[in-house]
């Protein structure tokens, strides 16, 4: 199973093109995969005869694990209706570059530690889960290896108060569930990899990120106009949307406030020169988070042709981990669906999401103590407390709904 991603751990065999028995050649397709983020093609990369599959259409394979077996040669050749239904666990990187594959390290830190002692892999997920440095962990394993029950004991030495009253979440099976609705009409729907990775990862976020949360109303008379007066002018040849400017205006945001340009990495916080800002676009069975690089120095104009291709590859699913892994930061949009306002959830490891809401028509007391109706847009920042603290959040907050109301920089 190949690596597509720094952070794609397995993939989901949709189908096989060739059979056991069947002679391949180089670029010739074998199989298609589908991860959490994309659907691939995968070629041969050398000649041979298929020997044996060891993972069937439908199966989800870790990274790194062997899924067919290619042979030199016809001697080699298996009878067509063989196929081995194990799937091997990742063998050890070859030295050849075009079969060498590495078993990621799945979000959950390095199997072996800069001591030189070893960390299963079920220790160190329940390691990141709970919050303990594999470092502080005595192992009791094989040639003094941590595993789980190490890091449960270190648990429970480090947070003796938190171990002994935490009481455990209650988890329905799928069966139970279904018994609960034993008497409703229902269908049920397979979990595809992104949903299933969506369902991870943000379970974790809330779990594992001290969110917390700032809100302001920003007025985008001047942005809104000035917006419909430069698509008038562009007679068709483009048009800005208002995901376009606030892609520019919290790049620009970031940049008068550099402190909140960073992101969580557990031992260390990672502070950016440049502002990659990520954007949700929904898709169908869950979302990407496409990234426009260096936003703070593209013109409206670049961003918004970059926005566009990026979010039509996301539909498609046609989108590279390259478009859509990394990002300081994320801008997720809701205003267009009439949301006024809501909280969106960190995606880790950035430490802020902007939820903006739908711009709408609102009265408010003007200088003279008159009221007028003007446009206004709720913006919501939701932040990892452990980058960036409150103060910091409301200077960021406070630069950004500046640009919106005197958006004479965007649009220069």
């Amino acid at each position: 199973m190949p690596q597509l991603g720094e952070t794609v751990a397995e993939g989901t065999i949709i189908a096989w093109y060739k059979a056991p028995g069947d002679s391949i050649s180089p670029g010739d397709v074998l199989f298609e995969i589908e991860t959490d983020k994309t659907s691939m093609e995968i070629p041969a990369t050398a000649p041979g005869v298929l020997a044996r599959i060891c993972a069937l259409a439908g199966s989800t394979v870790p990274v790194g694990a062997v899924v067919a077996v290619v042979a030199d040669g016809p001697a080699a050749r298996a009878p067509a209706a063989v196929v081995d239904r194990t799937v091997r666990a990742p063998a050890k990187p070859a030295r050849d570059p075009f079969t060498a594959v590495q078993t990621p390290e799945r979000n959950f830190g390095p199997a072996t530690l800069p001591t030189g002692v070893k960390v299963t892999p079920i220790a160190r997920r329940l390691a990141a889960q709970l919050g303990v440095r594999p470092e502080d962990v005595a192992g009791t394993g094989p040639s003094g290896r941590i595993v789980a029950k190490d890091v449960e004991a270190a648990f429970r030495a480090f947070a003796p108060t938190a171990a002994a009253t935490a009481t455990p979440l209650a988890t329905l099976t799928g069966p139970q569930v279904m018994a609960m609705f034993a008497g409703a009409a229902f269908e049920e729907i397979p979990l595809s990899g992104m949903r299933r990775t969506i369902a991870r990862r943000l379970s974790q976020a809330v779990q594992t990120i001290p969110h917390f949360y700032l809100n302001a109303d920003v007025a985008v008379d001047r942005l809104t106009a000035e917006r419909a007066r430069i698509n008038a002018q562009a007679a068709g040849l483009f048009k800005l949307s208002l995901n376009d400017l606030l892609i520019k205006a919290l790049a620009v945001a970031l940049q008068r406030v550099p402190d909140a340009n960073a992101v969580w990495a557990e031992d260390r916080i990672l502070r950016f020169h440049h502002a990659d800002i990520a954007v949700a676009v929904a898709v169908e069975g869950g979302m990407y988070t496409p990234v426009i690089r260096r936003a703070e120095s593209k013109p409206l104009i670049a961003i918004s042709r970059e926005m566009s291709l990026l979010a039509q590859r996301a539909r498609t699913h046609a989108l590279t981990p390259a478009e859509y892994q990394g990002g300081a930061m994320t801008v997720s949009n809701l205003g267009m669906y009439g949301v006024r306002a809501f909280s969106a959830i960190v995606n880790p490891p950035q430490a802020a999401i902007l939820a903006v809401g739908a711009v709408e028509r609102r009265p408010a007391e003007a200088p003279d103590g008159s009221v007028r109706f003007g446009a206004y847009m709720s913006l919501t920042l939701s932040c990892d407390h452990r980058v960036i603290d409150g103060a910091l959040a409301a200077q960021l907050l406070a630069a950004l709904k500046n640009l919106l109301e005197a958006p004479q920089l965007l649009f220069a």
